[in-house]
């Protein structure tokens, strides 16, 4: 009887409290630390290593709180450069939208897109949106203080129509809505471990709120009837790119026909990303690399006509210069990845 009573008040202990995770390379062999900060974080980010880093160790702690879909991490580290790869995205689920706040350190230098790639900086203060269905490389040449907010896709989204465009944007906390966000967000960190779930998930919503709302009006998508207009416009093009991406002839020509807008106008919309022409063959990238997953035994040749491209040497230029590496070898860098994650889950299924 006291031992049913005492599982259900932890239980509902657990239900009433954000599920918290520390993580510390200080109890971990010096030679080790970086490794197994790899390890930590392998599940949506690629740690580069190197023998010099290895043998000098690597200082790192890591906190991080999930309740609802939403996840908040703070972390210290040592100087690193991470990765979101291609072939990563390929064989994960992580899509959440990430916002990204430099504490303490030197400026961030964030490289994102496909080609031609952007390159972000982020200074103290600064805000960086980033989304984890893209790929992304992040080098801190400075010991760093970071926090983070992980919203689920569906909820920024919601807010933002064109939301993938925020993807390496960095704002200030000019704004009274940023300024804010850092407030909210430093106050969390200060009392997160003596929350209920409850209060943690309504001051992580807040913090939801003011950051997308932030970069909206950044991005001048909220605000009035012509923001509205906007959104509404870009989602229609999206949509149609989207519906005709397999066909030849979709172009920015037959876009402009078919949206009776300007080039121009185009342009403005799909600006962030080099424009509507740069957007689309962008696009057809993603898609292909998509396909070379989920189609193994395709031939590379089928997967670039069936996504518009007129030669495959037009296909393999294009793809080598946007993921650094051939379709077959991103094929198989894919492929082995997913193998080590299958043998990883099959060796924890049958740990004790």
């Amino acid at each position: 009887m006291t031992s049913n009573s005492t599982s259900h008040v932890e239980v509902e202990a657990s239900v009433r409290a954000p599920i918290h995770h520390h993580f510390s390379t200080c109890d971990v062999a010096r030679t080790q630390q970086l490794v197994a900060w790899r390890d930590q974080t392998s599940s949506f980010l690629d740690i580069a290593v190197s023998h010099a880093q290895v043998a000098d160790g690597f200082r790192a702690t890591l906190d991080h709180y999930r309740v609802d879909g939403m996840t908040f991490l703070h972390a210290c580290t040592d100087p690193i450069t991470q990765t979101r790869t291609a072939p990563q995205i390929s064989t994960d689920t992580m899509r959440d939208y990430v916002f990204h706040v430099l504490l303490a350190g030197g400026c961030v230098e964030t490289t994102t897109g496909l080609y031609p790639r952007r390159k972000a900086l982020q200074s103290r203060p600064g805000i960086l949106a980033l989304d984890m269905g893209q790929s992304m490389r992040m080098e801190r040449e400075y010991r760093s203080q970071v926090m983070a907010l992980f919203l689920p896709r569906a909820l920024v989204e919601s807010v933002l129509p064109d939301a993938e465009s925020l993807h390496g944007r960095v704002i200030d906390y000019a704004s009274p809505r940023a300024r804010m966000f850092l407030g909210e967000l430093e106050a969390l960190s200060s009392s997160i471990d003596t929350m209920s779930g409850a209060e943690a998930r309504s001051m992580m919503a807040t913090c939801a709120q003011l950051i997308v709302g932030a970069f909206a009006k950044q991005c001048g998508l909220s605000g009035d009837a012509r923001a509205a207009i906007r959104a509404a416009v870009f989602g229609r093009v999206r949509r149609h790119v989207e519906h005709h991406l397999h066909e030849p002839e979709l172009s920015l020509e037959s876009i402009v026909d078919a949206s009776r807008l300007s080039r121009a106008a185009l342009y403005r919309l799909f600006e962030h990303e080099g424009g509507l022409a740069t957007y689309i063959r962008n696009r057809r990238l993603r898609e292909a690399a998509d396909e070379l997953i989920r189609f193994p035994k395709a031939p590379v040749v089928e997967i670039a006509y069936g996504l518009g491209f007129r030669s495959a040497a037009d296909f393999n230029h294009a793809f080598r210069r946007a993921y650094d590496m051939p379709p077959r070898d991103f094929r198989a860098l894919a492929r082995a990845r997913e193998s080590r994650a299958s043998g990883q889950q099959s060796v924890a299924s049958i740990t004790p």
